[in-house]
């Protein structure tokens, strides 16, 4: 199996044990707003004048290994909020990028504006999962669902009043865009080798929807890319291991975003 394969793998057995010990009434009732009005991360690109930024918190990843092992989430995403980041990412899953589920909670505890909860996401208990811990939006990855299980899944998360953003990485996937698509994201990371490169956004960007906000995702690490990304009509851009693996990913992001506004005016 590649890397792909393996996660999903994990994931289907992590997603049953967690259905064996609660259900979706339990998730539900420990949230003590399950029924609140998301933040909407489609709305925020949208209004973005200098190229949209989805900071993420990112521990470890399969190509790379740990990022920033130790660094607490209280300590990074206040500072992503503070110096205007569009939205923040959260990955969670546990296995293979060191993430948790209550981080996500802490996170919400934390910031005012649109979470997005990163996972590999199959079953729509995750969906339940995602809202009860305080996310406003969720990621659906083309590579690892069919069209069916796309459309379903973003389905019951509109149903949630969750937003749905799309990934794809191949003008193959283009098909899997659907009305309850909120947001397209084109992952520049090949996810059965996990290479990456910025020519896939380069290359997609116009066969998308212009009525649905595109954001560009991996490899980026410099404002200049983000410049011409932007010129080329993404509004948005999600960025991690690169503030992630600084010592200070707060001073990292301060300094990018200086940089970018700069560039951008």
């Amino acid at each position: 199996m590649n890397i792909l394969e393996t996660i999903i793998a994990q994931k289907h057995k992590e997603v049953a044990e967690k259905k064996a010990m609660m259900d979706i009434d339990f998730l539900k009732f420990m949230s003590s707003d399950f029924d609140r009005q998301c933040y909407s991360l489609k709305d925020a690109l949208n209004i973005t004048k200098h190229g949209g930024i989805i900071a993420e918190f990112k521990r470890k990843s399969p190509s790379k290994g740990w990022i920033n092992e130790h660094i607490h989430i209280s300590e990074v995403v206040p500072d992503y909020e503070e110096y205007h980041a569009t939205g923040i990412s959260v990955l969670t899953d546990k296995d293979f990028f060191g993430g948790d589920i209550e981080e996500l909670k802490i996170a919400r505890l934390e910031v005012d504006i649109p979470l997005l909860r990163k996972d590999f996401i199959i079953d729509e208990f995750q969906l339940y999962e995602a809202k009860s811990y305080g996310a406003d939006v969720i990621l659906l990855i083309a590579a690892c669902l069919s069209k069916q299980q796309t459309k379903e899944l973003a389905k019951k998360a509109k149903e949630l009043k969750l937003e749905v953003l799309l990934e794809i990485h191949s003008k193959e996937k283009i098909d899997y865009i659907t009305d309850e698509i909120d947001i397209v994201g084109v992952n520049n990371r090949n996810l059965d080798t996990f290479e990456t490169d910025i020519k896939t956004s380069v290359q997609l960007i116009k066969q998308l929807p212009a009525n649905k906000p595109a954001i560009s995702e991996s490899g980026i690490n410099n404002v200049d890319t983000i410049v011409e990304l932007y010129k080329l009509g993404f509004k948005g851009f999600l960025i991690g291991e690169y503030f992630m693996k600084q010592p200070s990913p707060a001073i990292a992001f301060a300094d990018f975003m200086k940089r970018l506004k700069a560039k951008l005016k």
